[in-house]
Parts: C-alpha cells; sequence; structure tokens
C-alpha cells in the first residue's frame, strides 16, 4: 500500500480522476484539528491513499468505511472524536469531525478541475452533503445543503539570484513539495549539480530579461548580493497579482533600491507591494536560517490571503 502522508486538495483529485475510488471530506470540525474544514483525501480500489484528514489516528478506519462506501455506492457521513459513535477512536486534538465519504465521484468533473488548476484557475466546488454530487459553481452559487470547495492553484515560488542563499532556499521549498522556479545565470552557481530535478531558468542578462507575469499564488523573492539587477526585475513584478515579493538586503541597500525603482517610474501603490522586511527572523547569517526565515514569512503570507473572502 502506498500513501503520500500529506497532499494538497489537488493530489486526490488527480488520483481519483485517473482511476475512480473514494473521496473523503472534512465537512464538520468541533474545537481543534490538525486539519481544515474541506480538506480532501482520496482511497483507490488498489489501496492507495493520497492525503491526510488527521495525525493518522483514524485513516486506516476510513480506509475500512471507504472500501464499504465504494461497494455499496452510497456516500455516508462518518464523526470522529466529540459525538462519535466509535468511542475506541480518540483525537488527540481533543476536537469532533465529520467526514463525507463519496465514492466514484464524478472522474470528468474531477479531470476539469485538475486541469484548471493545472492552468492556474480558481474553481470553486459545492459538495452536495447529502449525496456526495459535485458541481461547479460561479460566485459560490450554493444550494442547502451544499458546501463550498475552493480549489486554488498550488503555491509557486520564483527565485532570482545567484550563490549559496538563493540555492538553498529554492531547494528547501522543492523538498516541502512546492513549485519552484530558479531564475540565475548559471556560470554564477558554482555547483549545479546540487540542484537536481529542480528547474533553472538560465538569464543570460538580468537587463534585458522579460519576466513572465506572475499569478496571485505566486511568491517572487529575489536573492543578489550584487543588487545591480533587483530593480529591473521588480520593475516588471510590482503591482503584479503575486502575493509576496521581497528581496534580500540591509536597510541601506533598501533604501537605495527604493530610490532606483522611484527614478524607473514605479508608483507608490505598486511599491507597497514589496514587503518592508524579507524574512521572519531578523539579519539572518547564513543561509539555511535566512531559506526558513524567508519561506515561513512567505507561508505566513498565503495562510492571510487564504483567510480572506
Amino acid at each position: 500500500m502506498s500513501m503520500m502522508e500529506y497532499a494538497s486538495n489537488l493530489v486526490p483529485l488527480q488520483v481519483l480522476a485517473q482511476g475512480g475510488g473514494v473521496l473523503a471530506v472534512i465537512t464538520d470540525i468541533v474545537g481543534t484539528s490538525y486539519r481544515t474544514l474541506g480538506t480532501m483525501m482520496a482511497f483507490a480500489p488498489d489501496g492507495t491513499r493520497a492525503g491526510s484528514l488527521s495525525s493518522g489516528c483514524i485513516e486506516d478506519d476510513i480506509a475500512d468505511h471507504a472500501q464499504r462506501a465504494l461497494i455499496s455506492g452510497q456516500a455516508c457521513t462518518l464523526r470522529y472524536g466529540a459525538g462519535s459513535p466509535f468511542f475506541d477512536l480518540k483525537l488527540p486534538c481533543g476536537g469532533g469531525l465529520s467526514i463525507l465519504l463519496v465514492p466514484n465521484p464524478d472522474r470528468d468533473l474531477l479531470a476539469q478541475v485538475v486541469a484548471r488548476s493545472q492552468g492556474r484557475q480558481t474553481t470553486d466546488l459545492a459538495l452536495h452533503l447529502t449525496s456526495g454530487a459535485l458541481r461547479i459553481v460561479e460566485k459560490a452559487a450554493l444550494t442547502p445543503p451544499e458546501m463550498l470547495l475552493r480549489l486554488e492553484p498550488e503555491l509557486r515560488f520564483w527565485v532570482f539570484g545567484h550563490g549559496i542563499e538563493a540555492m538553498t532556499f529554492a531547494l528547501m521549498a522543492h523538498a516541502a513539495g512546492y513549485d519552484v522556479r530558479l531564475f540565475g545565470q548559471e556560470k554564477l552557481h558554482s555547483d549545479l549539480t546540487r540542484l537536481g530535478d529542480l528547474p533553472l531558468q538560465t538569464v543570460a542578462s538580468f537587463r534585458s530579461f522579460v519576466c513572465p507575469v506572475p499569478d496571485h499564488r505566486t511568491a517572487v523573492t529575489l536573492f543578489f548580493h550584487d543588487h545591480e539587477n533587483e530593480a529591473r526585475i521588480l520593475q516588471q513584478v510590482l503591482g503584479s497579482p503575486a502575493f509576496y515579493i521581497g528581496a534580500q538586503g540591509s536597510l541601506r541597500a533598501r533604501q537605495s533600491l527604493i530610490a532606483e525603482l522611484h527614478q524607473l517610474g514605479v508608483t507608490e501603490p505598486a511599491l507597497r507591494h514589496l514587503n518592508p522586511t524579507f524574512g521572519l527572523i531578523p539579519s539572518c547569517r547564513d543561509p539555511r536560517s535566512l531559506a526558513v526565515s524567508v519561506l515561513a514569512h512567505v507561508l505566513a503570507s498565503a495562510a492571510r490571503d487564504d483567510t480572506r473572502p
């Protein structure tokens, strides 16, 4: 049996779109929970699982119920923790979860949702809490008893720069499972073998580089020691939908950067998209600490965006 211990909501849908199975969705939470409302998990007929709904304490039991739902063809709701009939299964967090099992959801619909997400589109799905029926909705138009499942594109990291700081950050984000693209000058990377399967987009000159437009799920991070390239990159991305834009450098370097951006005609509203700090840990002096600091900063920004309507 294979299991992806943690996966974004897109991965379970990919598994089910390819081979069918049972979709499990958290539909109610009482108290605290390791996962959020709407988190999904897939149980394929061959025993493959994708995703997780807890810290691992109930997934085996859900798998048993999923097999029964697959045989019966009927959606059903399971309750764990507070208010559960399964007194021998405890949730360490002390809360309660309701989980809807949907056998053989519409694979064509799921394939459409996956394609939209891979095309960097947001999709709103309505999930019927009794039948388990799914449908794509516009402007979150729900009919009770439906709940909204919002499928956002995966977080994406664009990393500009060269040297150990850029490489360490890119590798860390990539190892965490995020979509990462490193933009840099190949000759300035001291050890390209460390990149493995991490994509490197070689840039001959940042002065003539035309940056693609980032979307609302893209973080743009700049790791340069020589700051001559930053303004021309930022001129292209400031004011874009990117949810995070930040650059490495001291307070003095930042002041010079702001002055250069003003000279290039970047407006004050656009400049407000540049984070005033880069990372959560002040004055990091080694590449690993900086990578952790900036990654946490980016993810905190994404979490704030996810809580907005």
